[in-house]
């Protein structure tokens, strides 16, 4: 395993309309990125950015 890279061992399953998923892979594609790699992303940024609101 890389040095600092942690083992992703978790899943989140989300329902959405086939239509924005396609879009969104496709989008996504195209950018030269993945899916998941870009939800990840959104994720640890909505974390940061609202973290210190939850106290």
């Amino acid at each position: 395993m890389v040095k600092g890279k942690k083992k992703r061992d978790s899943q989140l399953v989300i329902r959405i309309h086939k239509e924005e998923r396609d879009a969104f892979v496709e989008l996504c594609e195209a950018l030269d990125t993945s899916a998941s790699r870009e939800i990840r992303a959104f994720m640890r940024s909505f974390v940061e950015k609202n973290a210190k609101k939850k106290k």
